[in-house]
């Protein structure tokens, strides 16, 4: 069982996190100290901001971080180098996950995913006693995303998180590069037509935000030709066994369209349950 402890991200610690999986010289654990989150937020920064489009604050160009009021709350997946060093001489942060979990969502008033989805359907359709995890500001250096085990080892790391809590779903927004969504018609409408959450869960972007995913018929979709365009991440949760909610969202500040995914734990793919350690 990973000993993970229930305080705030770094309140009555008196142990680090433990190592949660090990490949060569990269490790997966959680973020221990206010310096290892904003290794993660500079990262993140170089990502999205330096490489992709995303437009940062005045105040994250001066910090060169990307940060925002759920940092304070949730938990941060790190892979780490521990062969290879950053600027400051801390072992280098090479990928990371925010994780946020329910009630520390509702110290901040609510996910982040509700800014850009209506998770009414969701959240009131299911058990009272589901355990939600919200996934985000998923990224990995440009350098180590070809390397044998980086997503691998985000993934593992997760998946451990996931036992220890005992989570029931995991939700979130993924993104397809660009914002121009008559050139993604094909993994737009791929998603709706051959990966719907029920529909008596399900999130919709909300209204003002709204983009119609049904862009082509279904019967027009090659579904292999379909899955080669969805970028790695969206396509390992599609493979996964997620599920895409209704309508997309652009999201100009990221340069990105954002789809809803809705993955019960229970509805994990049996082969992705045995290569991460999962029984659940």
């Amino acid at each position: 069982m990973v000993n993970i402890y229930e305080a705030g991200p770094f309140e009555g610690r008196v142990e680090q996190w433990p190592v949660l999986a090990v490949s060569g010289a990269l490790e997966v654990r959680l973020a221990e100290t206010e310096l290892e989150v904003e290794q993660a937020q500079r990262l993140r920064y170089s990502v999205f901001y330096e490489e992709m489009s995303a437009i940062p604050s005045p105040q994250m160009r001066e910090s060169g971080r990307d940060f925002d009021k759920f940092d304070d709350v949730c938990d941060h997946l790190l892979v780490v180098d521990r062969d290879a060093h950053d600027e400051d001489g801390q072992p280098l942060v090479v990928g990371t996950y925010r994780l946020t979990r329910e009630k520390d969502a509702a110290k901040v008033g609510g996910f982040y995913t509700s800014s850009e989805f209506d998770l009414s359907a969701m959240l009131s359709g299911m058990p009272r006693d589901t355990k939600y995890l919200e996934l985000g500001r998923s990224c990995i250096l440009k350098s180590y995303r070809a390397r044998p085990g980086t997503m691998q080892l985000l993934w593992k790391g997760l998946m451990a998180y996931v036992a220890r809590f005992d989570i029931d779903m995991m939700f979130g927004c993924a993104s397809l590069p660009g914002t121009n969504v008559e050139e993604m018609a094909l993994p737009l409408a791929y998603l709706h037509h051959f990966h719907p959450m029920p529909a008596q869960l399900q999130v919709r972007a909300r209204p003002e935000l709204f983009v119609d995913m049904n862009r082509m018929p279904k019967e027009a979709i090659e579904p292999r030709e379909a899955i080669r365009s969805l970028p790695a991440i969206l396509k390992g949760y599609v493979r996964a066994g997620c599920g895409i909610g209704d309508g997309a969202v652009v999201d100009r500040q990221f340069g990105t369209t954002d789809v809803f995914i809705y993955f019960p734990v229970s509805g994990l793919d049996a082969r992705y349950k045995s290569r991460f350690g999962l029984s659940k």
